[in-house]
């Protein structure tokens, strides 16, 4: 049952976007700077976005050179060189709307660590650097052995260390809180703990049928236009999607006196990743010790990942130095068949935004640029 008011003033809107997560908020926006004028909602379900946006460890990247080798696998140059070029865009897209300063953002690039197995990949550093030159303008990739003894990692493990130029870091929390308070400042509505059941276009407009639990019954918005920006959670709006949910674990220490090493760190093809962080490190990965059971959606902890991040912050990361564990958690990634983000038009007033392939960060900004011009 709702009021006379409710019905003239919160059921109407020119766009509906569903989940508020870097995709969805920076899709927002970009319909603001197209449509000056329009009402524009967000959704998100939970009072904090529920995937991987708010959960992730801050990294702006890329692709490791070991990661981009593995993907050269699987995909050609041309979409090798197209992807990285995207990720680019979307980072200078996402630094020039909030600012450095704001997303606690530093150029600081990134290091690698290589194993002895990963030896033979420093024979393609060259190689990789020259193909993406075009987008980068300087060597992606360069070997930094020099800097080993300094950061202190296990020697046994690290045979070579390689610096990333072309990434950066950044302070999640202090990124989402600013988009959203750049949507707050455009005049786009958002609105939290509100779960869409369903959507349906009805030809001249959207309905969007959203959960109402405090009054017992769900809540139908209508719309011109809805776009879904849920990544690993598409395929329940979207069923048939190339939507596969990837959790990711986390953890993160107490301050360590003394700790020898600053910036981004990947190593294994990027399924693990660390950082130091306020005096502490932040440790996150391994995904590929059970990539069944970390396809779920469910936010909770592996026992045996959690149990591997702490082995390897023991003897790779922090060998000979102890630490203790402050916090644990996990986010939801989306991945699919490409790592190219899927965006599309179902119909004429349903578009789609999502799977960005645990790089959001990077490739957010430029995904929703893609969707809004599909608006």
């Amino acid at each position: 049952m709702l009021s006379y008011w409710e019905q003239q003033s919160f059921l109407h809107y020119d766009y509906i976007v569903i989940g508020a997560g870097i995709v969805g908020l920076s899709t927002a926006i970009e319909l603001r700077v197209k449509y000056p004028a329009a009402r524009i909602l967000v959704l998100e379900r939970g009072l904090l976005p529920t995937g991987a946006s708010s959960r992730n460890a801050g990294f702006a990247c890329m692709g490791s050179l070991t990661e981009l080798l593995d993907d050269a696998q699987y995909s050609d140059e041309t979409e090798i060189i197209s992807l990285y070029e995207l990720r680019k865009k979307g980072l200078e897209k996402l630094r020039a709307r909030l600012g450095d300063a704001t997303i606690g953002y530093a150029a600081n690039g990134s290091y690698e660590l290589i194993s002895t197995q990963e030896l033979p990949a420093l024979d393609k550093i060259d190689y990789l650097n020259k193909l993406l030159l075009p987008v980068t303008g300087k060597p992606a990739f360069q070997l930094v052995n020099d800097k080993l003894a300094q950061f202190g990692f296990n020697k046994e493990y690290t045979q070579a260390l390689i610096e990333n130029t072309c990434e950066g870091e950044l302070n999640t929390g202090k990124m989402l809180r600013a988009l959203a308070d750049c949507a707050i400042a455009k005049g786009i509505e958002i609105k939290t703990g509100a779960e869409v059941i369903r959507f349906e276009d009805e030809g001249k407009e959207v309905m969007v049928e959203v959960a109402h639990p405090v009054r017992g019954a769900s809540l139908l918005l209508k719309c011109n236009a809805v776009c879904i920006c849920t990544n690993a959670f598409a395929a329940q709006l979207l069923p048939g999607e190339d939507v596969v949910p990837g959790r990711g674990q986390v953890l993160i220490t107490e301050p360590i006196e003394g700790l020898k090493f600053k910036g981004v760190y990947h190593f294994d093809k990027g399924y693990y990743y660390f950082r130091e962080i306020d005096g502490r490190v932040l440790l996150g990965g391994g995904r590929n010790l059970d990539f069944e059971g970390e396809t779920t959606t469910e936010l909770v902890l592996n026992e045996r990942i959690q149990q591997d991040l702490e082995a390897k912050l023991k003897d790779i990361i922090l060998p000979g130095t102890p630490f203790a564990i402050a916090q644990r958690w996990s986010g939801i990634m989306a991945f699919g068949k490409t790592k190219r983000p899927i965006v599309k038009a179902y119909s004429p007033r349903v578009f789609g935004a999502f799977r960005m392939g645990g790089m959001g960060v990077a490739l957010g900004s430029e995904t929703a640029a893609a969707v809004a011009a599909l608006m």
